[in-house]
């Protein structure tokens, strides 16, 4: 395997019966890359997960990880954070994390400093006496995320980490994200909301029913789908946009989700098509439309031989979006 190669994954298959669960994917996540791994419940992100920390074994293929045919031989330098959690449920929270730090190779009297930082980054500080079993579901997310990265691993695989967090919570978890890569981690993190992979990654594989869509960094993905459109809400919500579509360059003016679309011709300077827009229709908010990882994402999908209805889709991504909020 190449050195600027974390994972590595040539032609992987694998099936559970008749159910192909992943279907001859090819996967290469660079040393230092940020990568969001996405796609709806059920697409195969689990199962290819589980291949690269060899939890599972392919049908055929090849699994390469850190220089190693299998993340086993190293297991001290990778970081997982499964989609299953699982704490020692009757341990109290510091001997947990003192356990997990020493199998990752830790140990030292600054253990317990690590420890009680890392739980205080994270929003738990004191909680070092508490139970596992007394912790809400997301405690023990935040304890579980703090066994993964508390030995500084060089690589980190996350599967839904955000899953049972609410929003404060989520947002202190993104940083840390970053504050990880920015220390020279190497992160790959799955997740089905996609609004998700759009703030943190800067590189998103998508796949649908094991197959890999697209492989892209996301500013070539905003590139190869820019839907030529700008977003415009006018001052007055009264006021007359007819005038809009007298705009040279303009194809056409579309009721969107907040406010107006304004449709651009090919070719089209999107900042000159603003300013015309502005001197036309004094605006409250005027800016460029930038594709969603979801309408390209269905786009895709929708677009093949399967003929799956797009609506049915969106429905079903926006469902498991609302689903992997706490109540």
């Amino acid at each position: 395997m190449a050195t600027d190669a974390a994972i590595r994954l040539k032609g992987v298959t694998k099936a559970f019966g008749e159910m192909q669960a992943v279907d001859s994917l090819d996967l290469e996540v660079p040393v230092g890359g940020l990568y969001g791994f996405i796609g709806p419940n059920g697409a195969g992100k689990t199962t290819s997960i589980r291949m690269i920390m060899s939890i599972l074994f392919p049908d055929s293929g090849e699994v390469a990880v850190l220089g190693q045919a299998s993340a086993l031989d190293a297991k001290d330098r990778i970081g997982y954070l499964p989609e299953e959690r699982g704490l020692y449920r009757k341990m109290k929270v510091r001997p947990f994390l003192r356990y997990v730090a020493r199998l990752k190779g830790l140990h030292g009297s600054d253990l317990d400093r690590r420890i009680a930082g890392w739980l205080a980054r994270v929003g738990l500080a004191g909680i070092e006496s508490k139970r596992c079993d007394e912790l809400s579901k997301g405690m023990s997310q935040k304890v579980q995320f703090v066994s993964a990265v508390i030995h500084e691993p060089d690589l980190l695989i996350l599967d839904e980490p955000f899953s049972g967090l609410d929003p404060v919570s989520m947002r202190v978890l993104r940083d840390l994200i970053l504050a990880e890569h920015a220390r020279g981690t190497t992160i790959l993190f799955s997740t089905h909301v996609m609004p998700q992979a759009e703030e943190i990654c800067e590189h998103v594989i998508m796949i649908h029913k094991g197959r890999k869509v697209l492989d892209e960094s996301v500013p070539a993905i905003r590139n190869r789908f820019d839907p030529r459109a700008i977003q415009f809400e006018p001052l007055d919500p009264g006021a007359d946009t007819g005038a809009l579509t007298s705009i040279p360059d303009v194809e056409g003016v579309t009721d969107g989700e907040r406010g107006l679309e304004v449709l651009l011709r090919d070719g089209t300077d999107p900042v000159a098509v603003m300013r015309s827009v502005m001197d036309a229709v004094p605006a409250a908010r005027v800016e460029l439309s930038r594709p969603r990882l979801e309408d390209v994402f269905i786009g895709l999908v929708t677009d093949s031989a399967s003929g799956e209805d797009a609506q049915h889709l969106r429905a079903e991504l926006q469902d498991a979006e609302h689903s992997g909020t706490p109540q």
